[in-house]
């Protein structure tokens, strides 16, 4: 049996779910008493500047790296600052860089119907955090991401994914002692956790709709602001492949800002941005959501936008055509199995 097929095959059954991990989900909510220990250990300029740094740092570790890169694939990197990034997306404690990017690239095959892991139809709490905690996703799906599980150190980083943490969490307690620890890595560990989770839960809910799209992505710029720019979740949508998710001059993407100045140093490749044609095209209907010149031929469970030019899907590769040879993969892209 292939890598992840038994994990592609549970998640093949449409609308079902599965109990809660207790295992795994006991010390995620034992983390989030933590921040009452600020009664016990109080707060320092240290620890404070500590938590500004762990929690934006870390944000942009996954908006950057999880996300934009092994997720989505909208630069290019040289091998060992890929491992830097993925070993720094660990330290946000939201499990190693195969497992967060092969789920999410399940999430946009199959957004918003019955296969979507996190789907807002499925209620807000499954959505946030329900389906992190479920035992049904524990695995990691080696078949969603393959194009990346080939490297053996980003295999090694997502079985042994707790090191990051650990690592940091030893870090905040040498820097500024038990107030580091608690309010650096804890605290901030569990605003990030819920930061990251909003996407999931509110950006498929909350916000318009600038691009007509098979599923109910939407752009918020309070999201955005909160994100680093994650917010602006229909255009991502719309054109997953983009390095820059704020498609206009004045939608706030710090993430983007931050890759732009890594290329200029050299230590980013081959930004994808959307083209100028695409985002004049396929405007939805301010009233409906959709676009009233196209009609919704999605059905149940029907695969939906594309992941990035070239890029592996599961069982799913893009079907490339000529149009593709620029920047950024078509939206509209059809799959077919792969070999």
């Amino acid at each position: 049996m292939p890598p992840g097929a038994g994990a592609r095959r549970d998640r093949d059954a449409p609308g079902k779910r599965t109990g809660i991990d207790a295992v795994r989900s006991v010390p995620f909510l034992l983390v989030h008493l933590t921040p009452l220990l600020l009664i016990v250990t109080g707060v320092s300029w240290r620890a404070a500047v500590l938590f500004a740094m762990t929690l934006w740092g870390r944000l942009f570790c996954i908006t950057a790296g999880y996300h934009r890169y092994f997720a989505h694939r909208s630069y290019k990197l040289a091998r060992f600052p890929q491992f830097v990034l993925a070993f720094a997306g660990t330290t946000a404690a939201q499990k190693g860089p195969l497992w967060w990017a092969g789920h999410h690239r399940v999430h946009h095959r199959f957004a918003d119907t019955p296969r979507d892991l996190h789907s807002p139809t499925q209620g807000f709490w499954w959505s946030h955090v329900g389906w992190i905690l479920s035992d049904r996703y524990a695995a990691t799906d080696l078949d969603s991401i393959r194009d990346f599980a080939r490297y053996r150190e980003l295999r090694f980083l997502d079985r042994h994914d707790w090191i990051g943490p650990w690592l940091l969490a030893f870090v905040c307690f040498a820097v500024a002692g038990w107030k580091g620890l608690v309010l650096g890595f804890f605290c901030s560990t569990v605003v990030l956790w819920h930061t990251t989770f909003l996407i999931n839960s509110l950006a498929h809910v909350m916000g318009r709709r600038t691009y007509e799209t098979d599923d109910t992505s939407r752009n918020s710029v309070v999201l955005a602001v909160l994100t680093l720019g994650e917010g602006w979740h229909n255009n991502h949508h719309y054109w997953p492949s983009s390095a820059r998710q704020g498609f206009r001059w004045w939608q706030w993407d710090p993430t983007y800002y931050g890759l732009q100045v890594l290329s200029w140093l050299g230590l980013v490749r081959e930004l994808r941005r959307v083209p100028t044609w695409a985002r004049a095209r396929n405007h939805a209907d301010r009233s409906t959501g959709r676009d009233r010149s196209r009609p919704d031929r999605r059905g149940p469970g029907r695969p939906t936008v594309a992941i990035a030019a070239g890029g592996v899907a599961g069982d799913a590769v893009l079907e490339r055509g000529p149009a593709d040879a620029g920047e950024g993969s078509a939206p509209r892209d059809r799959y077919r199995a792969s070999g």
